[in-house]
C-alpha cells in the first residue's frame, strides 16, 4: 500500500489558501511577504521531491501549479513523475502536454485504488477541497505541515468542519525556526 502525503503551507488558525499570491483572496501571497525567508525552514520540500513517486492534486491546484511548474526548476523532480489530477470536470484536453504522465481520477474510490498500487508515497500539494474529502475518508498517511505565525481568519482550510470521529496523530519530526516557523510532521494514527 502506498503513502499518501499532505503537504501544506498553513497559517496557525489553520488557512490554507493563496500562500503563493493566487489572486481573489485578501491575504495572498502571506508565506513570503509577512514572514522573513530562512532556506533551512523549507530543507522539507527539496526532501519531498526526492521521497515523493507521483502527485496528488484538485482541479484547481492542477491549473494553478500545471502553469508554472513545469519550467521552474525549483521543481524540476517534478516534472517527470506520474500526476494525479481529482476531478469531476477536468478533460484529457484540458490537460498540459509538457509536464508528464497526468491521470485524471473521478473520485475518492479512484484514489483510494490507487493507494493499492505497487509505488512509493504520492504526495498532495495545494488542494484544499481535496485534502479535507481525503482526511474525511480516512485516506491520508501522514502530513507534512509547515505552520506559519499569522492569523489569517477567512479563506479555505486544510481540515474540515465535519462532524467526526477524533483522528489522532503522532508527531514523528518537528522543528521550531527563528523566523517562527515550525515544521510539524505527523502520522495518521490507525
Amino acid at each position: 500500500m502506498r503513502t499518501l502525503i499532505s503537504t501544506a503551507f498553513v497559517s496557525l488558525d489553520g488557512v490554507v489558501d493563496s500562500p503563493g499570491g493566487e489572486p481573489g483572496y485578501r491575504n495572498a501571497g502571506w508565506t513570503f511577504k509577512d514572514v522573513e525567508f530562512l532556506p533551512e525552514a523549507f530543507e522539507i520540500k527539496a526532501r519531498e521531491q526526492k521521497e515523493a513517486a507521483a502527485i496528488l492534486m484538485g482541479r484547481t491546484s492542477y491549473e494553478a501549479f500545471s502553469a508554472v511548474w513545469p519550467d521552474m526548476e525549483d521543481f524540476a523532480d517534478y516534472k517527470l513523475m506520474p500526476k494525479y489530477v481529482v476531478s469531476t470536470t477536468l478533460d484529457e484536453g484540458d490537460l498540459v502536454s509538457n509536464w508528464g504522465e497526468t491521470t485524471i481520477l473521478r473520485s475518492l474510490d479512484e484514489v483510494a485504488a490507487l493507494k493499492e498500487t505497487e509505488g512509493g508515497p504520492i504526495i498532495v500539494h495545494g488542494s484544499a477541497s481535496l485534502n479535507q474529502a481525503l482526511s474525511d475518508a480516512g485516506l491520508i498517511d501522514r502530513y507534512h505541515l509547515i505552520v506559519f505565525p499569522l492569523l489569517l481568519g477567512a479563506g479555505k482550510r486544510l481540515f474540515s468542519a465535519t462532524d467526526k470521529d477524533t483522528q489522532k496523530l503522532k508527531l514523528v519530526e518537528h522543528e521550531a525556526y527563528a523566523n517562527g516557523l515550525q515544521k510539524n510532521v505527523f502520522d495518521v494514527v490507525r
